[in-house]
């Protein structure tokens, strides 16, 4: 049996980490009890890739610290992790319709908009290259792509509690012309990582209030120089000046409670076990299930399903046309998003400058059918589709890296009400943390790891009897989607009275 310490966090992604470093800031003794030899989960950093003697670090994928991320810069900023991030300029929009290849540049085009929220994605209607990719099925269908817009503003999935079941996010675009369904399916998949089609409508609706539908400026967003692993180095080295403690390779495999909780897991020295008063569940949501289901007599709860994906990096000895430095395939392309390396990082930046080279990391979010493919097929289908929109840097191929994460990444969805674990759970002292927890609030992704993982640390202060900390508030919609919203909340609220 392990010391007894005031609170034991299972995990040390970004949840686990923020619950962590708020509860030692305020005197308490955390340990963290993380599976992996490194802390960060999802935004943990990688082995180095050597290529032609440069090394460059490597992660789980290109992470943006969006302008709504307003909790967790809090964070960093508050404890000097991070300070000049690099600012996303452009976005472009790469459609394939079988031999016809289109693009366009619709970052800027959306977040500086003259029109107010909702209508900036109108602007977007009168640039001749959009233009110029929609079909005439396209613009038969805006009253459709419009309705779509309005159920986001007038649906509020995660602070109403409406899970919304059975409906699916690629049923809802079966109106839709191409081109506007292309488009949104690729930011679906950039966004949330999986085939639309399996996307719940409440996820994508919540996806798109968070993300853009109710102010401009909520698309902006910003780069981590150094990429996500140096931010949580930093952020376990705070922990740890603060009293903290983090074993790696510790992977808990089952909790029981008496007077204090028990828990038990396996590590390198083998099956051990360690207490405390207080658990914080901080792990992914599949990880969380299993756990779940071998330590309570329950099976009426739900999880959000866990996904997997591609990374591949492709280094070239040449720079491509001029370009943005991110940005969405969609249509017929095997891959999703892209983002080039060598205008985000510094030290992909530094090699560029000296050898003329440039690196692009691309996305593959599914069918399961194409992750299933080997790694060299898998390579050889996205290079062959890669190089139908690049085709200037075809024989100028350095080195490509493959990597595939394994199915922890969240896919947003809300179970049928009651059975979603929250912060607070059934049993008594033991708290989760998150971006599969349920929560009254419209946080996603990062931000929702780092505001369950402050709500949960709250909770344990509570009981402690100290000092808590604020939950930072989210900008309010511009005031035409504020009207809008307001009405439809209106009209529903009507409509369940007249019922």
């Amino acid at each position: 049996m392990g010391n007894h310490c005031d609170a034991i966090i299972i995990g040390g992604g970004v949840a686990g980490l923020t619950a962590a470093l708020h509860l030692a800031e305020r005197g308490l003794k955390p340990l963290i009890l993380e599976a992996d030899e490194r802390v960060g989960g999802r935004l943990s950093g990688k082995e180095e890739i050597n290529i032609n003697g440069w090394k460059f670090p490597n992660e789980h994928g290109v992470h943006g610290v969006w302008s709504s991320y307003v909790n967790l810069k809090a964070m960093l900023r508050r404890h000097g992790i991070i300070g000049e991030l690099v600012s996303a300029k452009d976005e472009q929009w790469i459609y394939r319709d079988r031999n016809f290849i289109g693009r366009v540049n619709i970052g800027s085009m959306i977040r500086n908009s003259p029109l107010p929220a909702p209508l900036h994605y109108v602007t977007l209607l009168f640039h001749p290259k959009f233009m110029w990719m929609l079909s005439l099925g396209d613009w038969a269908s805006l009253f459709h792509v419009w309705g779509t817009l309005l159920m986001s503003i007038g649906i509020d999935p995660f602070v109403e509690d409406q899970p919304l079941e059975g409906l699916t996010f690629g049923e809802s675009l079966k109106r839709w012309g191409p081109a506007f369904r292309a488009l949104f399916f690729g930011l679906t998949r950039n966004g949330l990582s999986t085939n639309p089609d399996d996307v719940p409508l409440a996820g994508f609706l919540a996806f798109l209030r968070f993300y853009t539908v109710m102010r401009r400026d909520a698309w902006r967003f910003e780069y981590l120089p150094n990429g996500s692993g140096d931010v949580c180095e930093k952020l376990s080295a705070k922990i740890t000046q603060h009293g903290g403690e983090i074993r790696f390779k510790s992977r808990v495999t089952r909790v029981e409670k008496n007077d204090d909780w028990t828990l038990h897991y396996e590590s390198d020295e083998g099956p051990s076990s360690t207490r405390s008063r207080f658990v914080i569940l901080a792990s992914d949501s599949p990880s969380a299930e299993s756990l779940i289901l071998n330590s309570f007599q329950t099976d009426d709860l739900f999880f959000p399903h866990g996904l997997g994906h591609a990374v591949i990096r492709l280094w070239f000895s040449k720079q491509p046309r001029k370009h943005p430095e991110a940005g969405i395939f969609s249509g017929d392309f095997v891959m999703h998003n892209f983002f080039w390396l060598d205008k985000i990082y510094y030290g992909y930046r530094k090699w560029s400058d000296e050898t003329g080279g440039s690196c692009i990391e691309v996305h593959v979010y599914g069918p399961e059918s194409v992750l299933k493919q080997a790694d060299a097929v898998l390579l050889t289908n996205v290079l062959s589709d890669f190089y139908r929109a690049f085709p200037e840097l075809k024989g100028h191929l350095i080195k490509p890296h493959l990597q595939r994460n394994a199915a922890t990444h969240t896919l947003p969805a809300l179970g049928a009400r009651g059975t979603h674990l929250g912060v607070e759970t059934p049993w008594e002292n033991f708290f989760c943390a998150g971006d599969w927890v349920w929560l009254q609030n419209p946080s996603f992704f990062l931000e929702r790891a780092c505001v369950t993982g402050l709500e949960a640390a709250n909770r344990v202060l509570t009981l402690c009897e100290k000092e808590l900390f604020d939950v930072q508030p989210y900008p309010p919609p511009e005031p035409l989607a504020a009207w809008i919203e307001a009405m439809m909340m209106r009209g529903r609220k009507r409509r369940r009275m007249k019922s």
